[in-house]
């Protein structure tokens, strides 16, 4: 299949069935195109607002025969009010001092991945990522991409301690969160909520309508702490609504 943009077109391909990492005893196909160096930042854009997400310089998203629970979701910024825990959240993250840097790797940000991954996602499909996969999940790419790291001054020498990592795309309507990691000892800080919710206050700060979160999965456990945070927006065959109270209470679709 062929998609036209303003600046060229792009060819689409479609992966073999595989098993889905999210929903026990069913498969997975995806669809993807390699983003083109020449205007990435502009197909990546308009990629984004139909469902895809970015992985280095391919764009993806789920083409199941016969499933459709992974669902875009985005956060409407000016529209979010904290709650409570959330406050609290944001409170006892406090001493986190947040530091924009440039989309390279660095052997500190890989130690803390590995880390995180070993606790955290010890069977997923990162867990054998080497420093070479790593290089090239920051680096290879073309278009509008950053990292944020969260550090923990200890004293009055250095930068302090690194505690979490998110590597961000800018774009034009807003932010995309491409995959967050964070010290797995650091319990009661519940850092991975207090990323996405940072970055509310980021894309407020800079007039940007949303923050992207990838793919919330109807169904499964592993994703469902993304349908805590309210309002949120899902994109739909009819384009992108508000998740419903009963969505978000039952983990399931309203078709």
């Amino acid at each position: 299949m062929t998609q036209h943009f303003a600046t060229g077109k792009l060819r689409f391909f479609l992966t073999a069935p595989s098993a889905c990492p999210y929903l026990p005893g069913r498969e997975e196909r995806k669809v993807f195109a390699h983003l083109p160096l020449s205007d990435g930042p502009v197909v990546n854009d308009n990629l984004t607002q139909v469902g895809f997400r970015r992985s280095q310089n391919i764009a993806y998203r789920p083409a199941c025969e016969a499933c459709d629970a992974c669902v875009s979701v985005r956060i409407p910024a000016a529209d979010f009010v904290f709650s409570r825990s959330e406050r609290r959240t944001l409170n006892r993250n406090a001493d986190l001092e947040r530091h924009l840097v440039e989309a390279e790797a660095t052997s500190e940000q890989f130690d803390l991945l590995r880390r995180y991954l070993t606790a955290r996602h010890a069977d997923g499909g990162m867990a054998d990522m080497g420093w070479p996969d790593y290089v090239a999940m920051v680096e290879d790419t073309a278009v509008r991409t950053h990292l944020i790291e969260y550090r923990r001054r200890t004293d009055d020498r250095g930068p302090g301690d690194l505690v979490a990592c998110v590597l961000v795309d800018l774009l034009q309507d807003g932010l995309s969160l491409v995959y967050s990691f964070y010290d797995p000892e650091l319990t009661g800080r519940s850092l991975g909520a207090f990323i996405i919710l940072d970055h509310v206050n980021q894309a407020v700060s800079l007039g940007a309508p949303y923050v992207y979160l990838g793919y919330w999965v109807a169904g499964s456990p592993k994703m469902a702490y993304k349908a805590r945070f309210s309002p949120l927006e899902l994109l739909r065959p009819g384009g992108w609504r508000l998740m419903s109270s009963l969505e978000r209470e039952t983990g399931r679709l309203d078709r």
